[in-house]
């Protein structure tokens, strides 16, 4: 009987292991959680991107204005009817 006792024992002894500090623990399903909750930040943040880059590449199919914008801004181009000057510091 008192084998059957210090086996059952080893045998909650390991289990409780497993349960607590192994492979597919609790411990390691926590740090995934975190984890999990990281990427999704990351994803969220991301998509609001991809949003905005979508709304400007629609803008820029379609409208001229965003265009022209660009250019002047980016490339420094002027209109036909425009004058350009040059301020030096």
């Amino acid at each position: 009987m008192k084998f059957l006792y210090v086996t059952l024992g080893v045998i909650v002894l390991m289990l409780q292991y497993r349960l607590w500090l192994g492979d597919n623990s609790v411990r390691a399903l926590n740090m995934l959680e975190v984890e999990l909750e990281a990427q999704r930040s990351v994803n969220q943040e991301l998509e609001a991107r991809n949003r905005l880059l979508e709304i400007e590449v629609l803008d820029l199919k379609n409208g001229v204005e965003a265009v022209e914008e660009r250019a002047r801004s980016e490339l420094g181009m002027i209109g036909k009817d425009e004058t350009y000057y040059l301020l030096i510091d």
